[in-house]
């Protein structure tokens, strides 16, 4: 399999400081050719700490891909790399809440990461930023871990009257904010010739389905040039369209 992948992350346009934070890596391994990873988190706290908590758990992550999994290639196990990547989430989820409770603030971060070896992906997810996969239609890979969510769920709220609900932004649980991290993980094929897409809520909230399958269909995307352009069409629409939060999206292209 190989890869190309992009991230672009805007502060938006009433926000005077940007918490989310997002990464790309690609690399190149005898065994399996090219294997991938995208990390995207969402912070939140008081005085732009969701800043340093998104920053904190992107480097913990980039770090693990760069030091950790090569020594697990040779003798790959989906098992140890969920286990792995989890451990990785509740560390965070204590250091960040330690240096928290010091401070006197809370603070947090969502965590939707991926990790592509081979023809699988493994999705670790915390929070309400999301993964979709892109090939014939859009696809949402993961449940977003919020209050309105279980609700509708339930059956207990529309969709309609989610959108006005004074806890529409309650998260169930956060990295660094929540006492434990239970994440969902997530195991899957990859489609071929096919696009994941990960976005921060700021970016999903004003568009449709199909303004994101217009821009970001695998055929559109035949080049990291063209998969920035239109990330950046479709930011400047969100912004367009009076959106306050922050906004990130990250894309990643596999072919063969």
């Amino acid at each position: 399999m190989n890869f190309i992948g992009t991230a672009i992350t805007d502060v938006g346009i009433s926000k005077k400081s940007n918490q989310d934070s997002v990464c790309v890596k690609i690399a190149e391994t005898k065994k399996y050719g090219q294997v991938a990873m995208v990390v995207l988190c969402d912070g939140m706290g008081g005085l732009d700490k969701g800043e340093l908590a998104s920053a904190t758990v992107i480097n913990s992550f980039s770090n693990w891909f760069e030091n950790e999994l090569p020594g697990q290639i040779n003798k790959l196990s989906w098992k140890q790399l969920s286990s792995d990547l989890e451990k990785l989430a509740k560390e965070q989820n204590y250091i960040i809440g330690q240096y928290g409770n010091k401070l006197g603030v809370s603070l947090g971060t969502t965590l939707t990461a991926m990790l592509v070896i081979d023809s699988k992906y493994l999705i670790i997810h915390v929070g309400d930023s999301r993964a979709y996969s892109i090939a014939d239609s859009v696809e949402q890979l993961t449940e977003d871990q919020t209050f309105i969510h279980r609700e509708i769920k339930a059956g207990r709220m529309t969709a309609e009257e989610a959108k006005t609900h004074p806890k529409r932004n309650m998260l169930l649980q956060c990295v660094g904010a929540s006492r434990n991290v239970e994440p969902d993980i997530i195991i899957g094929k990859i489609k071929k010739n096919s696009v994941y897409m990960f976005c921060s809520d700021g970016f999903r909230h004003v568009l449709t389905n199909e303004e994101i399958y217009e821009s970001f269909n695998p055929a559109n995307l035949t080049d990291v040039n063209t998969m920035e352009q239109n990330s950046r069409y479709l930011i400047d629409l969100v912004k367009s369209r009076n959106e306050k939060d922050n906004i990130t999206v990250a894309l990643l292209k596999c072919y063969e």
